[in-house]
């Protein structure tokens, strides 16, 4: 039973909540989280860590006139159960329910639709400068986690922030972490942060000492408070955001609601400077397991409440084949190296950090430099294999293109989550991949079928080629094909079963959907031919050539966009060759961002399920 939740049923409900009842409310949001993460799966541990947080700003801000930024927005649980969505919360990531993220369309205290890591920042900072153009008066709030603040667009916008010269508040949600522990420069900075009150301690103290002195005491408090720089610097070295032209305030707890209020309100009396409220939380709190592996309930599938163990999975992921890869192949090839950008268990690489941790490099949510730092190792004589999300490298396109493929560099660049991924929704899914990698001159993009050909192809990149190459490979269960494959050569198709009138070319996963839509057809007599491309880039232009003339309907099939796709490109070929053929099946997807929602249920929407490949297959050979 939910009694204070109950109550806040729309925006800014909370206002009318008694004060002595504020912790009474953490605590069933907190329950709330967890019960409804349980079943749905989501990202727990920073929600749990934001929710006193979440209700200060939201005691502070007027919705939806205020705007409320969130970085990532995968901690704004707490925020939808403060404007009102607690009564749908349940459908948390459900197709057809809300999103895990902040989106505008499902309501407009949702001032922003984010996904993607360190954009907060910029996107307030434009939305201050709009109502100052305007002549408006909302405040502007953006929250940014510390990892998040390790991205390079992050520093970009907090150097900008000077020259607003009017106020946004920018809350720094300090939890020591991003996914996994924090690294690097910022990560080191924060910490001596957090670790020295001796500054806050003595600012406080001797202004109200100096407050209490009649008539000397105020004009003495305001010549220190001009001199604050010269303090600061004297016990934190650097001071880096004032230094860069921000107020700043805290180290503020943030699990103390009433602290919050005070450094919030301050800093949005504040007209004429951007400011920065450090706020200290603790990632998973109120829930012991969350507490313990923050990393594990970041983002979490669904679990037991009580033990905190997932469910039962017993299948073999082709993340953890890749991880097992590139940790036995390590001890042999002594030039390899490792980088990610923040995920190294969501990349498979714990077991490689922990066995040659001198090789194995964790850049911070960084991306773009990611893979130009990958460049410079290749340079220096190297192995370099980058392994990020597919919707993350997305970020990285101009390093791929400028910094690796110009000086063809032999980068190995390995994409997890590629195709469709769920749950997470628009800003998550993979599908867009092989289209811009296709664009890009010199690169080589591999797409395996199974587990085994991923092993295949991470051996044939690692010890056959000298060249950027990219290998994508979805989220989840390896599929097991069971059969020897032909053997692997660059830029050769394998023909896994010759029909007759039907071919049907697929890519990466979606070759499981052929052979199952294979086998449908076949009751009712139709025996396709169907072919596991492994290469989309260079694909196997004779062997479409060749089988495309001798079948009347050729198929595509990939788990990506159609525009600048595998499918677009192979219809374009086959146009320019003078295929006679009756007609051309794409089996992909539409050219617009896809929803949250179990993939078996996207898949299945967007006739990409093996019945739905099978009944167009059949439909088309009819007619």
């Amino acid at each position: 039973m939910s009694e204070l939740l109950d109550k806040i049923i729309k925006e800014n409900d909370i206002k009318n909540i008694d004060p002595k009842d504020y912790r009474a409310l953490a605590k069933e949001i907190r329950l709330k989280l967890v019960r409804s993460v349980s079943r749905t799966g989501g990202h727990l541990a920073s929600n749990l860590g934001a929710v006193e947080l979440t209700m200060a700003l939201h005691l502070c801000l007027d919705f939806p006139k205020d705007k409320l930024v969130w970085d990532v927005g995968h901690q704004s649980y707490v925020h939808k159960l403060l404007t009102g969505r607690a009564d749908v919360f349940d459908t948390l990531r459900c197709m057809g329910g809300i999103s895990g993220f902040p989106k505008v369309r499902e309501n407009a205290s949702d001032t922003f639709d984010t996904g993607h890591s360190s954009t907060s920042i910029s996107v307030a900072l434009g939305l201050a400068k709009a109502r100052d153009l305007k002549g408006t008066d909302e405040k502007v709030f953006a929250v940014i986690g510390d990892g998040a603040l390790s991205g390079g667009m992050a520093f970009e916008a907090l150097n900008n922030a000077a020259a607003l010269n009017s106020n946004m508040v920018i809350v720094l949600n300090d939890n020591k972490m991003s996914i996994a522990k924090n690294v690097g420069g910022m990560s080191n900075y924060l910490g001596k942060i957090r670790a020295n009150r001796k500054y806050r301690d003595l600012k406080v103290n001797v202004e109200n000492a100096l407050d209490r002195i009649p008539n000397l005491g105020q004009p003495i408090t305001r010549h220190i408070r001009k001199a604050k720089s010269s303090l600061k610097h004297l016990f934190i070295s650097g001071m880096l955001f004032e230094d860069m032209g921000l107020i700043y305030i805290g180290p503020v707890d943030g699990h103390n609601i009433d602290e919050m209020v005070t450094a919030f309100r301050t800093a949005s009396s504040i007209h004429d400077q951007p400011v920065l409220v450090h706020v200290l939380t603790k990632k998973g709190k109120g829930y012991k397991p969350a507490e313990k592996k923050p990393d594990i309930f970041h983002g979490v599938g669904a679990f037991d409440i009580r033990s905190g163990e997932p469910e039962p999975d017993h299948s073999v992921t082709y993340t953890e084949i890749f991880g097992q890869w590139i940790t036995e192949n390590a001890a042999k090839e002594e030039n390899m190296v490792s980088v990610c950008a923040a995920m190294p268990d969501g990349t498979g690489l714990r077991g490689f950090s922990e066995q040659y941790p001198e090789r194995f490099y964790d850049v911070g949510i960084a991306e773009e430099h990611a893979v130009t730092f990958a460049a410079g190792l290749a340079a220096g004589g190297l192995r370099p294999i980058v392994s990020l999300y597919s919707t993350f490298m997305q970020r990285a396109y101009d390093q791929l293109l400028h910094d690796v493929c110009i000086n063809e560099l032999p980068v190995i660049i390995t994409l997890d989550r590629s195709g469709i991924v769920g749950k997470d929704g628009e800003t998550h899914q993979g599908i867009f991949d092989l289209s811009y990698l296709s664009s890009i001159p010199g690169v080589t993009v591999l797409s395996p079928m199974d587990g085994e050909e991923l092993k295949e192809s991470l051996n044939y990149a690692m010890y056959h080629m000298a060249a950027p190459v990219v290998i994508r490979y979805p989220r989840g269960a390896a599929f097991e094909y069971g059969k020897k494959h032909t053997i692997f050569d660059f830029g050769k198709a394998e023909i896994l079963q010759e029909g007759k009138e039907v071919l049907i070319l697929a890519v990466g996963n979606m070759v499981e959907t052929a052979l199952l839509a294979a086998e449908f057809l076949g009751k009712s007599n139709i025996y396709p031919t169907v072919v596991n491309m492994r290469f989309v880039k260079p694909f196997d232009e004779a062997l479409v050539e060749n089988l495309a003339g001798r079948h009347s309907v050729v198929v595509t099939m990939e788990d990506n966009v159609y525009s600048g796709g595998f499918s677009e490109r192979i219809q374009a070929f086959l146009q320019c060759h003078g295929w006679q053929g009756k007609n051309c099946i794409p089996i992909c997807l539409p050219d617009v961002f896809i929803e949250h929602g179990s993939p078996e249920e996207l898949y299945e929407k967007y006739g990409m399920d093996a019945i739905s490949v099978a009944g167009k297959i059949e439909r088309e050979v009819k007619r």
